[in-house]
């Protein structure tokens, strides 16, 4: 038998430190102690989020109309309990984000704001064109000064633990098993409840602007432990991001379109009137799947997006950031085009939740990308996401606050075993197997499907899902090993939530059955069934 070691023990533990976690700890009561777990240093994708927050805050805007412009840009798939409850909180969320500590931008002593995808009116809130990472960094030193929250980084989620002593409808989460990267064992942390806040999984695809975390976990871990999820079919593709040899890929915020960027052809040519009245300003799935149908025309290996006509200085103020990172690549945006390819970027499936982000596992909340609320539908309209992340993590915190969490049981916890395992003399099979998953992923469950491509892909998946079990079963677990365990598992409910939709909508589209079939329903899938 391996060392075993006390498990760490906590009323809540939270998946996950961008602003659906941060969110939800800052608002527990102080009474709870609180956990966040963090692959690495602490902020999952919510850094990475340039173009800013959506609300109405001005009177020239109203609630009614962000309501219907997001109705709009979910095809038809909204639950419209959940848009509504989360555009009514906006205003309060804003106010909540500055009284942390985040700063906006102004002008003429009111928010400045922009205008995105989708968007009827100008109402997205912004700090240049690196909101994420301004109010990340406001989130984070007001959870450091909380006594009661206290950070795990470099951990990896292995599984959660279920209390099987009971019956099965009664079950309830009560830990987690996590992976010490540093220390490379297996730690147990015991908690009265769990949130995953781990984000999406746009890590399952080879191109994507995602950090390298977005691996799926929450999503994995929450479907093995019997919960349901939705919509895995819709993966949204941004549009524009950097296309360049030497660099990874990176977002090229839809804020630059908001502001009159054009997309255009390698010859300089505007294209998005012949594909969309709205032209760039279209909602995204429109967006992307006007490049890559141009791109494929022309068999092109990028096209362009063009914001050299405004003057340098206010491309300067406000987008110092994908200035400073195409003057990386020898790319002067003040004086040229910036080449750009679609690439995922969100995931607009996940746990399924009810309204307060408890999922089908009592203990068990999930808030942010990881989650269904039915906020997005088909398609996620730009800048709710962030706003999604603050009403659906402070709402998951009101709700546990007022529950009665049961006490924990530390004589019930088993450890770890790893015993009857060995270390692996083989990891390059993980490598070569991450690989070829992201790549098949990209080649046939992209922006444009058929069933054969999918059907294709499934093969793929069940294949690379019995060589994982055979090495998770057998060897030690790594950092690598768990996260491409996961993202196979996400892949696979992706393929099985295409399937089954016969028909094409928002971002699902198929040659196959390229109409929509009205109403539009939810795709569910049951582990249990």
């Amino acid at each position: 038998m391996a060392k075993s070691y006390a498990p760490f023990a906590f009323d809540v533990v939270i998946l996950g430190s961008g602003a659906a976690g941060l969110a939800c700890a800052l608002d527990l009561p102080e009474h709870l102690s609180v956990a966040v777990l963090s692959k690495n240093a602490v902020g999952g994708s919510t850094p990475w989020a340039q173009g800013g927050i959506a609300a109405v805050v001005e009177s020239t805007d109203s609630l009614e109309e962000h309501i219907q412009d997001t109705l709009i840009a979910g095809a038809g798939l909204c639950e419209e309990q959940a848009v509504r409850h989360t555009v009514e909180s906006g205003e309060d969320s804003i106010n909540w984000l500055v009284e942390q500590g985040t700063h906006f931008d102004e002008s003429n002593g009111k928010f400045h704001l922009t205008r995105e995808g989708g968007h009827s009116h100008r109402r997205v809130l912004h700090a240049a064109d690196a909101t994420g990472a301004e109010i990340h960094r406001a989130l984070v030193a007001k959870a450091r000064s909380r006594s009661n929250i206290r950070f795990f980084d470099q951990r990896v989620a292995v599984d959660l633990i279920v209390d099987k002593r009971l019956p099965v409808n009664e079950r309830r989460v009560t830990g987690v098993y996590a992976y010490h990267l540093g220390k490379s064992r297996v730690q147990t942390f015991a908690a009265r409840a769990v949130v995953l806040a781990t984000g999406g999984a746009s890590k399952a695809y080879f191109y994507t602007s995602n950090p390298s975390g977005a691996s799926g976990d929450g999503i994995a871990m929450a479907y093995r432990a019997g919960c349901r999820v939705a919509n895995m079919e819709f993966n949204q593709f941004h549009p524009t991001c950097l296309r360049h040899p030497d660099a990874k890929t990176f977002l090229i915020s839809e804020a630059l379109r908001g502001e009159g960027g054009r997309l255009t052809l390698p010859d300089g040519e505007p294209f998005m009137q012949r594909h969309d009245p709205r032209g760039e300003l279209a909602p995204r799935d429109v967006v992307a799947r006007a490049i890559d149908f141009e791109m494929k025309r022309l068999g092109a290996g990028h096209l362009y997006l063009d914001i050299s006509h405004k003057p340098a200085s206010f491309i300067q103020k406000h987008f110092p950031t994908i200035l400073e990172k195409c003057a990386e690549y020898g790319i002067d945006m003040t004086r040229q085009p910036i080449p750009v390819v679609p690439a995922a970027h969100y995931t607009c499936g996940g746990v399924m939740v009810d309204s307060q982000g408890q999922t089908d596992l009592a203990g068990l909340y999930a808030v942010g990308e990881v989650s269904y609320t039915g906020l997005h539908g088909a398609n996620r309209m730009a800048s709710n996401s962030l706003l999604e992340c603050i009403v659906w993590g402070r709402g998951a915190a009101e709700h546990i606050a007022r529950d009665t969490l049961p006490a924990l049981d530390l004589d019930a916890y088993a450890p770890w075993d790893d015993s009857q395992v060995e270390d692996s003399d083989e990891d390059v099979v993980i490598s070569h197997n991450w690989d070829e998953a992201r790549r098949f992923m990209w080649d046939y469950v992209g922006i444009v499907r058929t069933d054969k491509r999918l059907l294709r892909a499934l093969h793929r998946v069940e294949m690379l899902k019995s060589e994982i079990a055979e090495f998770y079963t057998n060897y030690t677990v790594s950092g690598n090993l768990l996260e491409l365990r996961n993202l196979v598992q996400v892949a696979e409910l992706m393929v099985r939530c295409a399937l089954k939709r016969k028909e094409s909508r928002g971002l699902h589209y198929t040659l196959d059955y390229p109409e929509n079939l009205e109403p539009g329903k939810p795709t569910i899938i049951d582990p249990e069934s």
